[in-house]
């Protein structure tokens, strides 16, 4: 009976998550690059705008998307203490509900950034909120608390810094957590239905705003964290360390992609990768300090890698070689990392100015598309439509 129970729960769930869902930053996968299609090109507040909704707090998370609910997190109340997440319906926009809890850890951080930076992640039947304070809370579609960890308590010398911005990535059962700050760091699993370590590893201090992703190829697995020490691939199950690349260091912003079994990874010189069963060291493909993302995180499809820095420079370049195929500015500056969908790029500048520049081997824009709002927010695609947010706002834009 329990088997069988068991069976349907994960049934239930795969049922809710389907592929043109954003389960996580910067959706499915973590890469950037969603299977929507029939995405508008062009849009503004009178064109193709399915509805906005008012967000209670300021926040720089991407909104997250499945079972036909938008999940999207917020911060406010003085000094930050008040921590939300709120449930939208994902076809008209109406508030499904709003839950907060109080920050129990610092919320001191950098003017640019806030509480509120990681961005949530859901399976479909619960969304998983964690905090720049340290506040992980699980709730289920409904709104109804599950459960509920403050990771400061559990380990005291956590700190906020100038702001944590790493965000949760679910696998299999699991939560994948970076926290690398000045004090206690450390990556771990925290089991979805319960709340409770799975397993813990040391991670070097300092400040890290690097999300980890899983890079899955057949059976195998490797949840891949990448910090000032180089990228490091664990078994996402027991935590056991696979391989290592020690030179590879990280600033500390963007994140690494995957695609084709290939990892792209900022660095000091942007590097592609390939893992080897049972090799300590990965394969390196190419190297080039050319590509230099600053903030915003890398995508990788169709054989090219796009990488936008944060002054407006979109650079793409060869998956094979890492050969530059062209150079375009456009207007910035920016932080939100570019995504990229249904043949094309999509490019928010941080005054709202999205540009859409269509993929391939030749650099052609197809639409800027200004909304007049603050966006430092990366933008995620999701049933037939792309979501921005702001600090006040947030955007469903579909041609439908």
């Amino acid at each position: 009976m329990i088997r069988y129970l068991t069976i349907m729960t994960i049934f239930l769930c795969t049922a809710l998550v389907h592929a043109d869902d954003a389960t996580q930053f910067r959706g499915n996968g973590g890469t950037g690059v969603s299977r929507e299609k029939n995405l508008p090109t062009k849009w503004s507040l009178t064109e193709n705008l399915r509805w906005k909704a008012a967000l209670p707090g300021r926040g720089l998370s991407n909104p997250v998307i499945a079972g036909g609910r938008v999940y999207v997190t917020a911060t406010s109340a003085y000094e930050q203490k008040r921590e939300v997440v709120v449930c939208f319906d994902v076809n008209t926009g109406k508030k499904m509900w709003e839950r907060q809890v109080w920050a129990t850890g610092t919320t001191l951080c950098h003017k640019k950034t806030n509480m509120a930076a990681p961005t949530p992640a859901t399976d479909g039947e619960r969304v998983y909120a964690l905090f720049a304070t340290g506040d992980l809370v699980c709730y289920d579609r409904d709104g109804d608390l599950v459960w509920y960890r403050s990771l400061v308590s559990d380990y005291p010398t956590v700190g906020n810094n100038v702001g944590m911005a790493s965000s949760p990535t679910i696998w299999k059962d699991l939560i994948l957590i970076s926290m690398e700050n000045a004090g206690e760091s450390f990556a771990v699993a925290i089991d979805k239905r319960t709340g409770e370590n799975r397993w813990r590893i040391e991670r070097p201090r300092g400040i890290n705003w690097v999300s980890p992703i899983v890079l899955e190829n057949g059976t195998q697995a490797d949840v891949i964290f990448q910090g000032p020490t180089g990228i490091e691939a664990h078994d996402p199950y027991t935590g056991k360390k696979k391989w290592h690349t020690p030179e590879l260091r990280h600033a500390g912003y963007a994140s690494v992609t995957a695609g084709d079994g290939v990892v792209y990874a900022p660095s000091g010189k942007f590097t592609a990768l390939r893992p080897i069963a049972g090799k300590s060291e990965p394969e390196i493909l190419w190297q080039s300090i050319k590509l230099r993302p600053s903030y915003c995180s890398p995508v990788a499809h169709g054989g090219f890698v796009y990488v936008v820095n944060g002054n407006g420079v979109v650079n793409c370049a060869d998956a094979k070689n890492g050969d530059v195929l062209w150079t375009h500015r456009v207007d910035g500056p920016f932080t939100a990392s570019p995504l990229l969908a249904d043949g094309k790029l999509f490019i928010v500048n941080e005054a709202g100015v999205t540009t859409v520049m269509q993929t391939g081997r030749e650099a052609k824009v197809l639409a800027a598309n200004p909304i007049n709002d603050t966006i430092l927010a990366t933008p995620v695609a999701a049933d037939g439509a792309i979501f921005l947010r702001s600090d006040g706002m947030l955007y469903c834009i579909s041609a439908k």
